[in-house]
């Protein structure tokens, strides 16, 4: 298997650098996670990170740190981390070959 379960596109990595840029936090990147939430199962979380648990997979690239929680890296393998800016909407989107289907606001999905 793949050691790393993430990858980011260009607009994801720099959506990264812009956030880390202007926290109020000294954070060294970002932890993705997914908790079990919605009404499709899961949903993916996005928050700084201070540091990483000893646990966590860590991401590098291109100058970023992506700390990813150890229950979600078998959830995330393969996915991709992106950032879109859309009519409505704007933010972290992934796309994850393992989930079997969202639900219909497409906050969660299922595996």
């Amino acid at each position: 298997m793949n050691k790393i379960p993430l990858i980011l596109t260009e607009a994801a990595i720099n959506r990264v650098k812009y956030l880390l840029a202007k926290a109020d936090t000294d954070a060294l990147g970002v932890r993705v996670s997914v908790n079990k939430k919605g009404c499709s199962g899961y949903a993916y979380k996005v928050d700084y990170a201070k540091a990483g648990n000893e646990d966590d997979i860590k991401v590098e690239t291109q100058g970023v740190t992506v700390f990813i929680a150890p229950d979600a890296a078998l959830i995330l393998h393969g996915s991709v981390m992106d950032y879109v800016e859309e009519d409505l909407y704007q933010g972290f989107k992934f796309d994850n070959p393992n989930a079997k289907g969202t639900c219909g606001c497409g906050e969660s999905f299922h595996i």
